[in-house]
């Protein structure tokens, strides 16, 4: 029997977040400051398959794929693939731009894929093109039809809004959650870039709240709270990591493509674990003594990180 590894806070950590890759075929403003087409070390589908079953060994029973981008990964369905096998993973969910969604969506629905989330910050051709630097939202769109076609589920849009930039475009989000089985999640812009550590851009939960009155609480799933109104198919959801500090409740890790594990996404920290990949009692062991060392919370309200949202997948 497996037994959930807890952290020196007592929090179960029972959930990984796997970057598969820093690149990016686009440019969003607010992930960080470096080049998002460079090509840092990536590891193979079979080491991601070793760390895997490593961390499912220590308690770990969701996984999510994130990037830079993951589709840029030829090789993302047979990653998925393996991670599937391991018995104890129960679920595997899957972060993307969307823009290769509609090409890979029935693949990696075959290959063990569970759920999306998908970045979409508007639903305005050219406010859109001013925040990711291309002019692809109708590929985005196409790739959240798909998805839903290849039974996907449950698809979730993440948004992250700015005031004078994207902010007046909620509403137009908000309609996906009423006319569409799908979450659109507001996410607070986070300090990982020029944008993130102007202050005066952050549109907050409690904003929205004020702005969508209609919207009433629901429940709350691991870091979003969820919201609804009559007539909505959908759910709205609020993740609110600078205003209303949740790491009291947080239950996750980060591997980074290059064999690196951060325990928390508001510090540089990260403990490579590839000297320890061929012998899996000693990857077990490293795995447990970095969850130990994972800190009390985030550290945004004092200095921000150096690394971008692209080289840990958020």
């Amino acid at each position: 029997m497996i037994t959930t590894v807890k952290d020196n806070f007592k929090r179960e950590i029972t959930y990984l977040r796997i970057s598969v890759t820093q690149r990016c075929n686009l440019n969003c403003v607010y992930c960080g400051k470096e080049d998002c087409a460079k090509k840092a070390a990536e590891l193979s589908p079979s080491e991601y398959y070793k760390i895997a079953k490593a961390f499912a060994k220590c308690g770990i029973n969701k996984i999510r794929i994130t990037g830079g981008e993951p589709l840029v990964r030829n090789d993302i369905a047979e990653i998925i693939k393996l991670i599937h096998t391991i018995p104890e993973i129960e679920t595997i969910s899957l972060t993307t731009n969307g823009v290769y969604l509609k090409q890979y969506a029935k693949e990696l629905k075959a290959a063990g894929l569970e759920s999306v989330n998908i970045s979409l910050d508007s639903t305005d051709g050219s406010t859109y093109r001013h925040l990711t630097g291309a002019n692809v939202l109708k590929k985005v769109m196409e790739g959240i039809d798909e998805a839903e076609k290849a039974g996907l589920s449950p698809i979730k849009i993440n948004a992250v809004l700015m005031k004078g930039v994207n902010s007046d475009g909620a509403g137009e989000l908000i309609k996906l959650a009423k006319n569409r089985k799908i979450d659109v999640r507001f996410i607070e812009l986070m300090p990982f870039s020029d944008e993130g550590e102007n202050a005066q851009l952050i549109v907050t939960g409690d904003e929205i709240l004020q702005q969508f009155p209609f919207l009433e609480y629901t429940n709350t799933e691991g870091t979003a709270k969820y919201y609804s109104a009559n007539g909505f198919k959908g759910r709205v959801g609020l993740i609110n990591p600078v205003t209303h500090k949740f790491c009291g409740e947080c239950n996750r890790v980060r591997l980074l493509c290059d064999g690196k594990v951060k325990p928390c996404l508001g510090y540089d920290t990260a403990y490579d674990i590839i000297p320890y990949i061929n012998n899996e009692e000693q990857l077990v062991n490293e795995i447990k003594n970095i969850i130990l060392k994972k800190p009390e919370g985030h550290n945004f309200e004092n200095g921000n990180p150096t690394h971008g949202l692209n080289q840990t997948g958020g």
